[in-house]
Formats: structure tokens, sequence, C-alpha cells
């Protein structure tokens, strides 16, 4: 199984990730909206699925994907160090735009 980091490096995947996150999506509307071809998904689709990341179901004659949440807590771990550090820094950011409103430079 690839890393979830491995697997969201490429551009494509993330775009079929943020689709799948607005709801299920069978192929064809998939195919549609990155304007790649079947084959072309269908390889993207294979490789989140490897990964864990989106599963697929039978719904009568298409194959519909939904994305999968819980593999994503691996990126979500290893972001939590960097989304303290942006927090420190636009709470400093914040304080220094504050403090220039009350100097009348805002």
């Amino acid at each position: 199984m690839s890393s979830a980091f491995a697997v969201l490096a490429e551009p494509t995947r993330r775009r079929i990730l943020d689709l799948l996150l607005e709801r299920p999506r069978p192929v064809g509307e998939l195919v549609e909206r990155l304007g790649l071809t079947q084959p072309g998904t269908s390889k993207h689709l294979r490789v989140l699925r490897d990964a864990g990341l989106v599963r697929a179901r039978q719904d009568a004659q298409r194959r519909v994907y939904e994305v999968r949440l819980e593999p994503l807590a691996e990126v979500d771990a290893w972001l939590t160090p960097y989304r303290r550090a942006w927090s420190a820094r636009l709470d400093a950011l914040e304080e220094h735009l504050d403090a220039g409103d009350r100097r009348g430079g805002g």
C-alpha cells in the first residue's frame, strides 16, 4: 500500500479527492469533470483505492467512488506542528495590525 503522502503528491489525485469530498461520483462523471480519458481516470482511482483513500461500490452498471477520510489521519497528524506554527504567526500578525489600528495607522 502506498503512503498517503506519495499518492497525494499527484495534483490530479488531489482533484479527484476534492470532487469526491463534495459527494460520491461515478467514474464517468469524474472523467467529464477532470477532462481526462477513462483509462487515465481509472488509473488514478486505482492508486487512490490501493492507498485506501477511496472506495468503490457498484450501483447497477456503474461504479461509484467515495472518499475515505480515515487514511488522511496520517497527513493530518504530520501537519499538526505546522498548523501550530501558522497559528502563532497569524496571532502575531493580528496583534501587529491591532497595534497599528490603535496608533491610527490603519
